[in-house]
């Protein structure tokens, strides 16, 4: 339970971070609403998340990376309804305190920073874009790699950097939101529901594809060995001469 607490509040602060930000520069006059401006409040926010609540519950922050470590067994099934659960509130309580921030205008100008496909951009252009993205923040977002392949010190730049990537591709087509409890607390308060199963699907999908090619392809794999010896054995020689 205080694993989900931490996993509720870190979910609280980065959507807060990313909706208030959205509202605030959308309300100005002129409005300042744009990609450059958004996207380092969500990687900040979840760099700082990340090596402040990782050592507690893994820092998951998102149903994706929860589903997907479940279905290759380095989650536990049992503990992915309390992580959801934690994020889903977490979320509507973020989009909640924006609401109350923002009254009147800063309601309806950006509906309170609900994503919304681009003009144009059907369902599977907009799934294919939450599956690539998805996809690439969970190969850098799980804990199980970050512990395996870098230094700790060096897991919340990592995250937050790719997490503001994956923001710059997919946010002109549908908004950028590659979390569904992100989606979820901003469709649910704002009352605008007409997209929302993309948001939730989409990333579960990607998120599940991510962490299956990851434990079965690119995690067992090992860099070509040197000519005349191992990897192993080139190291050894190289700490004995040093």
């Amino acid at each position: 339970m205080r694993a989900g607490a931490a996993e509720l509040i870190g979910t609280c602060v980065l959507v807060l971070a990313v909706g208030a930000t959205a509202v605030a520069l959308a309300t100005t006059n002129p409005p300042l609403y744009d990609l450059t401006s958004i996207v380092p409040a969500f990687g900040l926010a979840l760099t700082a998340l990340v090596a402040a609540l990782g050592h507690v519950s893994g820092c998951h922050l998102n149903p994706a990376v929860s589903v997907g470590l479940a279905v290759i067994g380095k989650f536990p099934w049992r503990a992915v309804p309390v992580y959801v659960l934690a994020h889903l509130v977490g979320a509507v309580l973020a989009s909640l305190a924006t609401w109350a921030a923002y009254s009147g205008r800063g309601r309806q100008v950006i509906a309170l920073s609900t994503t919304s496909p681009a003009d144009g951009v059907s369902a599977g252009g907009r799934s294919s874009s939450k599956h690539s993205s998805r996809s690439s923040w969970s190969w850098s977002s799980s804990p199980w790699p970050l512990t395996t392949r870098m230094p700790a010190a060096v897991a919340p730049v990592a995250v937050g950097s790719v997490l503001a990537v994956c923001i710059f591709i997919a946010a002109p087509p549908t908004g950028g939101a590659v979390n569904p409890a992100r989606a979820f607390g901003s469709a649910v308060v704002s009352g605008d529901l007409h997209a929302l199963w993309v948001y939730l699907l989409a990333p579960l999908v990607g998120g599940v594809l991510a962490a299956v090619l990851y434990d079965r392809v690119l995690a067992p794999a090992q860099a070509p060995a040197p000519a005349g010896g191992t990897r192993e054995e080139e190291a050894v020689e190289l700490s004995t001469t040093s």
